[in-house]
């Protein structure tokens, strides 16, 4: 691994040299174990600490199959399905494994008694399996997290249609908190290069999320004067819609817990702010057993007062439980609440009267297809959107970052340096990043 990870360095390693340099048989990596998986049985979500599950070990490099790439991983993010993974909520990952390996002979290789997890990476292109022409050893590259087979036609209109589609380092093995990672040739994409290796991993999986959710015909299709609500807007998801809404044209309404990260939506340029601590909504009563339609009422006055009389065209809706039945209800007749991730529980609540009668739409959405990954990793590269970077943290404290997240106590991503001995390594184009500074840096130490 030293001499991947010096000719790496150099910054100057020819294509060739890099496919000369051996594989090593074995690499570290953050995993979880199967025989572990009942460890925090009886135990609330909060109190279940992924500090105790996530292991970072020396594991088999995987064999190389068709169509797929082994990746020197400098750098890779935390999600909140690392997190998930870690406290096997709602399910065990490995249930996911056992599947994918009764696919085929190759996939076979997924179904391990451990778990490599991690769902973004950028890194350096090791080694090509057949078939792959489009990257070459050397390639400086990120990843977007969308895997799919794409032997059945209902993924050839959108992949994300396939019925073995899958997400990277959730559903399969051998993900990007590792320094090695295997990843199919087609979810790889071109590092920007005014970034840093942990910059440029960190905006993958929510960064193309977001893109979906709320710009793509698949799903949220902003327009510019839209109105859009968007739940934690200066967090790792919603601080990417932030900017999306910003830079489209559209009319953002912030939600934020607190007054410092209202001043970071306000820094992106969003001028219509809602501070969760300050207005203190009770949406449900103390029990989580019944909603409060009159918050929900509040909220729609509260809105109208920052749109100058507007209700929302588009609300950004990923904390699930907690919030679903205010936003449906401030929806405007005809609007749109598109949702993806329920962070804060699955079973959603709200009134249908107010959908059916007011002919709104719930569309749901999950991560992007490559297409849509390539358009909001191209938007980073030509600085429109930048990463959300706040901490990151060494390979071997990914128990603490996994836990930084699922108690919330983050801002924007978490990033996680895996080969890189530092942060502030991988950039090739200072020019450029100097233009965009204090955007790249708007996240950091908050």
């Amino acid at each position: 691994m030293q001499n991947i990870l010096d000719a790496i360095l150099a910054g100057d390693t020819a294509s060739e040299d890099f496919a000369n340099l051996p594989l090593p048989e074995s690499y570290r990596a953050a995993t979880v174990h199967k025989d572990e998986v009942d460890m925090f049985e009886g135990l609330a979500s909060r109190d279940k600490d992924p500090r105790k599950s996530l292991h970072v070990e020396e594991v088999a490099l995987p064999e190389l199959g068709p169509g797929e790439a082994l990746v020197a991983v400098m750098a890779s993010a935390i999600n909140y399905n690392t997190v998930w993974t870690s406290i096997f909520e709602p399910v065990s990952t490995f249930g996911f494994l056992e599947r994918y390996g009764r696919l085929s002979e190759l996939t076979k290789r997924h179904d391990l008694p451990y778990h490599v997890v991690g769902s973004d990476l950028a890194g350096v292109v090791l080694a090509t399996g057949p078939g792959v022409t489009k990257w070459k050893p050397g390639a400086e590259v990120v990843a977007h997290c969308l895997s799919v087979e794409l032997e059945d036609p209902a993924g050839h209109d959108d992949t994300m249609m396939d019925p073995q589609q899958r997400i990277w380092g959730f559903e399969t093995n051998f993900g990007g908190l590792a320094h090695i990672a295997l990843v199919k040739s087609n979810q790889l994409l071109d590092k920007p290069a005014h970034l840093t290796w942990e910059e440029a991993a960190s905006p993958g999986l929510v960064n193309a999320t977001a893109y979906r959710q709320l710009v793509s015909k698949n799903a949220g299709q902003m327009k510019q004067g839209d109105n859009v609500l968007i739940w934690g807007a200066s967090g790792g998801l919603g601080g990417f819609a932030t900017q999306y809404a910003l830079n489209g044209g559209a009319n953002p309404i912030c939600v934020v817990s607190n007054e410092e990260k209202a001043k970071i939506v306000r820094s992106m340029g969003a001028e219509m702010v809602i501070n969760r601590s300050e207005e203190n909504w009770k949406f449900w009563n103390d029990e989580g057993t019944e909603q409060n339609p009159k918050e929900w009422q509040r909220l729609g006055k509260r809105i109208r007062e920052l749109t100058g009389g507007e209700d929302i065209d588009i609300v950004f809706e990923h904390p699930g439980r907690e919030t679903f039945g205010a936003s449906v209800y401030v929806t405007r007749k005809g609007g749109t609440i598109t949702t993806c991730a329920s962070t804060t529980g699955y079973l959603h609540e709200y009134d249908n009267r107010y959908l059916w009668m007011n002919l709104k739409r719930i569309v749901s959405s999950h991560f992007a297809n490559y297409r849509e990954a390539y358009e909001a990793n191209r938007l980073i590269a030509q600085g429109k959107i930048h990463p959300t970077v706040s901490k990151t943290y060494t390979l071997d404290e990914v128990g603490q970052a996994a836990l930084d997240v699922h108690h919330n106590k983050h801002q924007g991503k978490v990033g996680v340096l895996c080969l890189a001995p530092e942060e502030g390594l991988g950039v090739r184009d200072p020019e450029m990043r100097a233009k965009h500074e204090t955007a790249i840096n708007r996240f950091r130490g908050v």
